[in-house]
């Protein structure tokens, strides 16, 4: 199995949405023997949401167990060394000179607009593995982006 790399507080994230799940799970099952009580299923609109949130949860709970138990826990401030890897805080100048600040993290914490993204994004695969004073260059939607890594940190 592949393992899922993620910080502690993604992992931390990760177990207590599973807790919340689970604690639905009787609730749901309550609302559809409510539902099942009004009689005829077939034309039973509480029976029929009450099912459907049931196989959502179901998903949700198997998703996620499925990455904890996949979880491969990273702490950055133990990592050290010249080129970038997960975990690591880069800062960019782009194609402005203009500084911009990003940490290669998991899927479960990335979050763009506090400048986490994801192990898996197009930016971060082309800065996994460069070193200082390396461009980068990105194909995103709105067209090729330009970088120029200026400084690697482990924090």
């Amino acid at each position: 199995m592949e393992k899922v790399p993620m910080l502690a507080e993604g992992y931390e994230r990760l177990t207590a949405d599973l807790k919340v799940l689970r604690a639905e799970r009787p609730k749901i099952v309550d609302a559809i023997e409510e539902a099942r009580a009004h009689g005829d299923l077939s034309e039973n609109a509480e029976y029929h949401a009450a099912k459907e949130r049931q196989g959502q949860v179901e998903a949700q709970i198997a998703d996620i167990e499925s990455k904890v138990s996949r979880a491969q826990i990273i702490d950055p401030t133990t990592l050290s060394g010249d080129r970038i890897i997960f975990g690591a805080t880069v800062t960019l100048l782009d194609e402005n000179d203009e500084p911009v600040k990003y940490q290669i993290v998991g899927q479960t914490e990335a979050d763009a607009k506090k400048g986490r993204i994801s192990y898996n994004s197009p930016l971060a695969k082309a800065l996994i593995g460069k070193n200082v004073e390396d461009e980068i260059e990105v194909a995103v939607p709105s067209g090729d982006k330009f970088y120029l890594v200026k400084k690697i940190e482990f924090i």
